[in-house]
């Protein structure tokens, strides 16, 4: 095992960013050794099973409204300015980032990680994390992709990533809400982390300069999204916000795993943005996701759960600190992933959303207009259990399925989504995974072995060419028979005992789609605009 203290990394490069880089400076370490760390650190404790259990302290998720984009001359124009990209003078940025270099000067050792993005080798990004702890270096190391050690000889980072979870910054002088912050400045190619130990800030701040730069400089469609390859080379997506099924149902042991979370698509394949998972553990089970359960061992980080009393055995079931409980591994660990995680041209597209409503179909196939209609409302509804605090559905859209990390207007991805879809001829679905017959606790969810029948069924080409009923709100083509679905599930009217009942909730979801989308029709073309559902009083 290599000395911690001793680098091949050239101090002046910490330097050029502002750190005087006097303490111990621990490079590239293994997995072994930053867990060694943090335990020597006292910073976490190891499972039953191998995996270093961590806190993260006062945010156990992200903090939206505390993170901002550096406006200058290069974004002032170019970002879409809203609640989740707000706007910080460049000044304060050169404040935060001197109080930053301070403390982090301060500590008496720092970890140094040297990681990538993009695994199309064409569109890779090199990124320098620096810390004040191993934790965040291990979450480092798992997330993002690897370079060999020949690739760290001649490595330049593109991007770097100060993170400093121990710095409380004055939120006068900071020009800030509150002493945490998370500011992104494409000029300076900088991410600064203050005052929050939460490691999926790290992960979603890479994504949302990745869904700046490529579909602004590239032409590629970056994408919050899963994706996974059969044994044919026939690449499927899966959108789906929390609670949709999207871990599920991309897992699927017949099919090669790309990955889970981000992905771009550019002229000729699909890329993992990533290098490993950061999966939700609340109430995981090893028969329902086992790959999950499984990989919760040596080099693993788990977040926020607490141990059965006396044991080192994880609560799976506890969320008294939070709901948002993680784990973050490699990609490897997943025993089907794809290596690399770069597979060919979609040739299926599937939009899941958990209607609770009862009102969309389980299954159905959109026109390129309707699939970009329905990709910038993103839509699902969160029930009990979803989110603390929710006792009864609530219905939520995010655009593109992501709309935290969006830095452009979202009429920008789904025009790249349109032109895609047509110039490949790609099929865009929308899975419902949540009520049929009724609304939420009136209505049965729809068995998870229907929902699997009909992905399946669209994957094989099953839906080609049978029947289709019009969905008359939605207008989305609906088939009459899909292999291993009862038929009377399909058209969600039929699936009601009161037709009229039925008639009067559809028009009500599709009145909150119409209000949703007021806010993105400026941005859009007419054939977005003309997919929008229509309500009883419009037909």
């Amino acid at each position: 095992m290599s000395d911690p203290t001793t680098t091949s990394l050239p101090k002046d490069n910490l330097i050029q960013i502002g750190l005087r880089a006097t303490g111990d400076i621990h490079y590239q370490l293994s997995p072994e050794e930053l867990i060694r760390d943090a335990l020597r650190r006292k910073e976490g404790v190891l499972s039953s099973t191998g995996a270093l259990v961590i806190r993260t302290g006062e945010f156990t998720g992200r903090s939206p409204k505390d993170r901002y984009i550096v406006k200058d001359s290069i974004t002032a124009d170019t970002i879409h300015w809203n609640d989740f990209n707000q706007p910080m003078e460049e000044k304060y940025f050169h404040v935060i980032l001197n109080e930053m270099t301070t403390f982090l000067d301060s500590r008496p050792e720092l970890w140094v990680r040297d990681c990538y993005v993009c695994a199309d080798p064409r569109h890779r990004l090199n990124i320098r994390v620096v810390t004040e702890t191993p934790a965040i270096s291990l979450f480092a190391y798992n997330m993002f992709l690897r370079p060999t050690d020949e690739e760290l000889e001649h490595f330049n980072p593109d991007w770097r990533i100060l993170s400093a979870p121990g710095l409380k910054l004055d939120p006068v002088a900071c020009g800030i809400r509150q002493p945490n912050a998370v500011v992104i400045s494409f000029r300076h190619k900088m991410i600064l982390l203050a005052g929050t130990g939460y490691t999926g800030e790290t992960k979603k701040a890479i994504f949302t300069i990745l869904n700046y730069l490529l579909p602004k400089e590239k032409n590629i469609l970056s994408m919050h999204c899963s994706a996974n390859i059969g044994r044919e080379g026939d690449t499927a997506i899966f959108f789906g916000l929390s609670g949709t099924g999207k871990t599920t149902l991309s897992a699927d042991p017949q099919r090669k795993l790309i990955g889970d979370d981000e992905h771009g698509w550019t002229d000729d394949n699909i890329f993992n943005f990533e290098g490993g998972c950061y999966a939700k553990c609340i109430n995981l089970k090893e028969d329902k996701e086992p790959e999950i359960f499984q990989a919760i061992r040596p080099g693993a980080l788990v977040e926020n759960i607490r141990f059965y009393p006396g044991t080192d055995i994880i609560n799976f079931e506890d969320g008294s600190i939070t709901e948002n409980t993680r784990v973050s591994y490699p990609l490897s660990y997943i025993g089907n992933s794809l290596e690399p995680s770069v597979g060919d041209m979609p040739k299926n597209i599937f939009f899941l959303t958990c209607d609770a409503y009862g009102v969309l179909p389980p299954v159905s196939r959109l026109t390129p207009g309707q699939a970009m209609y329905q990709f910038i409302s993103g839509y699902t509804a969160k029930v009990a259990g979803t989110e603390t605090g929710i006792t009864e559905p609530k219905p939520t859209f995010s655009a593109c399925f992501g709309a935290p990390f969006l830095p452009l207007h979202p009429g920008h991805y789904a025009g790249i989504l349109g032109r895609k879809m047509k110039e490949h001829g790609v099929k865009v679905w929308m899975i419902n995974t949540g009520w049929s017959g009724g609304p939420y606790l009136k209505g049965s969810r729809i068995r998870l072995a229907y929902t699997r029948a009909m992905i399946t069924a669209a994957l094989e080409g099953c839906l080609d060419n049978v029947d289709y009923d019009t969905h008359s709100i939605f207008g989305v083509a609906m088939p009459r028979t899909c292999p291993g679905v009862p038929g009377g599930i399909l058209n969600p009217r039929n699936a009601w005992p009161d037709p009229a009942a039925y008639d009067k909730m559809a028009s009500d979801v599709a009145s909150w789609f119409i209000n949703n989308f007021k806010k993105y029709e400026d941005g859009v073309t007419p054939e977005v605009r003309n997919a929008a559902p229509v309500t009883g009083t419009q037909k």
